[in-house]
């Protein structure tokens, strides 16, 4: 075909492209609130709408560089989910002798994210989440302590490095909590103790705007009244995402209404109301599809190495990956809500044996400390067992009565843990290419099937930012007064969770909201 000849074919198809497309409800603007029923306006410095890590976050900053702040939140309480936070380089990193290339580290982030990223914003993430790390040490003073977290994957491939903490409380602590429950109270604790305020049950449901700049937004509390918030200097979302807005999700990330069960706690909470208030005020959004944090935490905390059989009890992938590629492998399947891994008694040592190779969440326990060695206090083997009592894992001393208890047919479990041996002694995978080395027999019994399936935790994509946490519109410039951080904002994500370092979206909240308060100061 000739090059004009071409060109007219691509025209023609470009031509006959519908452009139609379904109209959503959250696209159409609610009216403005009357101002009869604005009980009373509420002036501070910046106004904050959300009070999970992000927005806390930026509160606590703002307390500490002498601004009025005000965090308006709708749940009731604290609100934070995991126990993982991650940067690039720590005291305790080094410490433990732990060096992260960023330019290698940078091209791996990009390539699990299909190249859909800011790398402005990636890089803002790389060079600063340090400084922030530190400074959440420094809020937490004598009371926390960080550790280094081990369970990362270590294989060749879907490499994950060890750049993540947990935020432990030391002896006699003030604080109640653990995990990222416990980075929200000592950012709460910063916040009250400063003198600034926290605004719970409250729903806020519209921003305003006055000359092109976004000035404050209208929230009703929990007495049913409206209630203006004026920040003078800046309004910040922070609302977190959309996972529980079914309408946002086939919109945005579709595949997030494949699984059966949502993880997000509070649940229903992620209702994408930044989202939706920041389009109302022209705000953009990022390309779809947004990217999932798909979790293996459906019915159980492990998945293993080992054989991994669907629903029909047939092989169905290479065992030797990361988290969201099991998951979304499971999700593909016939009746794909869950999946099991086959294994027999000898399973404890021959994990222990190859642990070095593989690792990673969810073969290794989530608190699992850097340079911990394997061994039965690891609680791994009393976790199988509760699965067993829970009905999430079986054991059956033979395949056919496996198979009953999986309800999975007899003659496809056995022909596959017979042609998995068969490999095994082959030394090879033929099948689906699993390294040689984390080839295992299933051959004494008991057996065992332990029951795993993907949950939604998280979708990662939202508002435009720059660099500066300023929301853009739809020509890429600034929407002035307002700004965005943490799970509402967007280009630091694509297509998937990058898990290469996990905890990396608590990292990003902190290194968000500091970079978000330099911005308000320097534009004071």
């Amino acid at each position: 075909m000739a090059e004009e000849e071409f060109m007219d074919f691509i025209e023609t198809e470009e031509n006959s492209t519908s452009t139609g497309k379904k109209k959503y409800s959250w696209e159409t603007p609610p009216p403005p609130i009357p101002e009869d029923q604005i009980e009373e306006t509420i002036e501070t410095d910046v106004a904050i709408i959300g009070g999970g890590m992000a927005g806390l976050a930026t509160a606590a900053r703002c307390t500490e560089k002498g601004l009025k702040a005000i965090v308006v939140e709708k749940y009731k309480g604290l609100v934070a989910r995991g126990a993982h936070i991650a940067c690039l380089d720590s005291k305790v990193m080094r410490e433990h002798g732990v060096h992260i290339d960023k330019q290698q580290f940078a091209r791996d982030w990009m390539r699990i994210c299909g190249s859909r990223v800011n790398e402005d914003l990636l890089w803002l993430y790389i060079n600063k989440s340090p400084a922030a790390f530190e400074w959440l040490l420094e809020l937490g003073k004598d009371q926390v302590y960080p550790v280094l977290f081990g369970g990362y994957y270590k294989g060749p491939d879907f490499t994950e490095y060890p750049g993540t903490h947990i935020i432990m409380k030391k002896p006699g602590s003030k604080y109640k909590h653990i995990g990222a429950m416990l980075i929200c109270e000592i950012l709460e604790d910063a916040i009250i103790s400063g003198g600034n305020k926290i605004i719970r049950n409250t729903r806020v449901e519209q921003l305003e705007k006055k000359d092109g700049r976004v000035v404050g937004f209208i929230a009703k509390g929990q007495d049913g009244k409206y209630r203006r918030f004026k920040g003078n200097k800046a309004v910040v979302l922070a609302t977190g995402d959309i996972g529980g807005d079914p309408e946002m999700l086939e919109a945005f990330a579709p595949l997030g209404l494949k699984p059966k069960r949502n993880a997000y706690s509070p649940p229903g909470l992620n209702t994408g109301d930044g989202h939706k208030m920041a389009y109302w005020v022209g705000a953009a959004f990022e390309d779809p599809s947004w990217a999932l944090s798909l979790h293996l935490i459906a019915y159980s905390l492990y998945a293993f190495f080992f054989l991994h059989v669907n629903r029909q009890g047939k092989r169905f992938m290479n065992e030797d990956t990361w988290v969201q590629a099991k998951a979304i492998r499971c999700l593909q399947q016939p009746q794909g809500d869950w999946a099991y891994t086959v294994f027999d008694s000898k399973w404890f040592d021959e994990l222990g044996e190859r642990i070095h190779l593989t690792g990673g969440q969810f073969t290794e326990p989530l608190v699992c400390f850097y340079g911990d060695k394997w061994g039965p206090e690891n609680g791994i083997q009393q976790a199988i067992e509760r699965y067993i009592k829970k009905g999430t894992c079986f054991r059956c001393d033979t395949l056919e009565e496996l198979a009953k208890k999986m309800e999975v047919p007899y003659e496809n479990l056995k022909s596959t843990v017979d042609r998995y041996n068969e490999l095994y002694r082959l030394g090879k995978d033929l099948d689906y290419g699993k390294r040689s080395e984390l080839l295992t027999s299933i051959d004494k019994p008991p057996y065992y099937a332990l029951k795993w399936g993907p949950a939604l935790l998280n979708v990662h994509g939202g508002v435009l930012i720059d660099p500066k946490m300023h929301v853009l519109d739809k020509n890429h410039k600034p929407i002035p007064g307002l700004l965005a951080v943490g799970n509402v904002s967007g280009g630091l994500y694509g297509v998937d969770y990058p898990l290469l370092l996990n905890g990396n979206s608590h990292g990003r909240a902190l290194t968000w909201a500091l970079e978000a308060v330099d911005t308000i100061l320097a534009e004071s």
